[in-house]
């Protein structure tokens, strides 16, 4: 998955928008729903990677499934991963933990919002 392949997943996401909220890091991406992060990547940055939310029990089996799961890196641990885009998972792997991570971003949030985002 290239950069480009990256930001557009994110963003195809229900209301996702990219954000550089850390001025000491600006060149890191955020992609948010509702102003909460659901992604982090410096997308410029060799090896490409990205950090997702995840279940604390689905991260530790990622983690010993594939040596590119890691835990998040700066971030949370238990709920959080990094993911080394190096090619040894399919693009639809990485998807797949994007959209888990966004719902999961969007299942922490009010009830009203997560209506008028379509999940109730």
């Amino acid at each position: 998955m290239t950069p480009d392949e990256l930001k557009a997943c994110c963003l195809e996401q229900n209301e996702a928008w990219e954000d550089f909220p850390f001025p000491t890091y600006p060149g890191l991406s955020t992609f948010k729903v509702s102003g909460k992060i659901f992604a982090l990547s410096a997308l410029g940055e060799t090896p490409l990677s990205v950090s997702l939310k995840c279940d604390p029990e689905i991260a530790v089996r990622l983690r010993a499934s594939y040596p590119a799961v890691r835990p998040g890196w700066h971030l949370n641990k238990r709920h959080w991963n990094t993911v080394t885009l190096d090619g040894s998972l399919s693009d639809r792997t990485v998807r797949e933990m994007i959209e888990d991570s966004y719902d999961l971003v969007v299942a922490g949030l009010p009830r009203w919002e997560r209506l008028r985002l379509g999940q109730g």
